[in-house]
């Protein structure tokens, strides 16, 4: 899975803040080399409980501090020929792509005000193509490539909003799209296994990102603890340990699974 000189090198969509950064992190604490893919590389300064915990001036340079190498690539992940182009750089800088980490996403519009039977086309549209294009396109942009050195890791993101629908029927366009990517996921891992490609899907719920943090407390951080079985709300950390195992430490034969990371939140299969 390893270039020739025992590195592993990663790519990280949407790596610039949030779940994502922290996915970062985590590998490069590995010694992976780490590649970040966002549509802005300072995403973090959006919001100013990211901006906090950022310990240098840039993601990157966070990475490059654990002794490892980084680059950063300004990507749209909803363009193919961006994405392309991006994977491309990556494997020209690092010398190859052996982890690939599908994160980048997110909804469009008003969680409550977004319901099944009125979705808006713009929000259907720019979330559909975040999500789940978004998605197919980064794992079709690095298949050749893994195939090409006989293996590698694909982690993609989906959400507890792909397994299970909201009570209201609200915030539907995200959670279609989330579906999608789990079921894409169980496709892939059927097309690539027997190329050495391990794909799998990891579901987060009510995470406590620096952005989400805020909205939580509005709502009453204890209410919303309690609704999860654990009692508390997750953290980036929490997925970045699901994250570390799918890329690094699981078997191989471990494929086409979804690890739901959201505190016994979501009943179901």
């Amino acid at each position: 899975m390893a270039t020739d000189e025992g590195t592993t090198n990663a790519i990280v969509t949407g790596g610039a803040r949030g779940i994502g950064r922290q996915f970062a992190l985590r590998l490069a604490d590995r010694g992976v080399n780490v590649a970040i893919a966002d549509i802005d590389l300072e995403a973090f300064d959006e919001y100013d409980r990211e901006s906090e915990q950022v310990a240098a001036a840039t993601v990157e340079e966070e990475i490059e501090d654990r002794g490892v190498r980084s680059l950063g690539v300004r990507t749209d992940v909803t363009d193919p020929d961006q994405v392309e182009r991006m994977v491309d750089t990556v494997v020209e800088e690092f010398g190859s792509v052996d982890v690939a980490v599908a994160n980048a996403g997110g909804g469009v519009g008003p969680i409550d005000d977004t319901f099944a039977s009125e979705i808006d086309p713009e929000h259907l549209h720019a979330t559909v193509e975040r999500n789940l294009y978004g998605t197919i396109y980064t794992c079709v942009a690095v298949a050749p490539y893994m195939k090409e050195q006989g293996g590698g890791r694909i982690v993609t993101v989906s959400s507890g909003s792909g397994r299970e629908a909201r009570a209201n029927g609200s915030y539907a366009h995200y959670g279609a799209a989330k579906a999608g990517v789990i079921m894409y996921t169980k496709y892939l891992a059927q097309d690539v296994g027997e190329d050495g490609i391990a794909a799998n899907v990891i579901a987060p719920g009510t995470i406590g990102t620096g952005r989400l943090m805020e909205a939580f407390e509005r709502q009453g951080i204890d209410e919303v603890a309690a609704r999860q079985a654990v009692g508390r709300v997750g953290t980036p950390e929490d997925c970045a340990s699901v994250l570390e195992f799918l890329a690094l430490d699981a078997p191989d034969y471990l494929t086409g699974s979804v690890v739901p990371i959201d505190g016994g939140r979501v009943r179901c299969y």
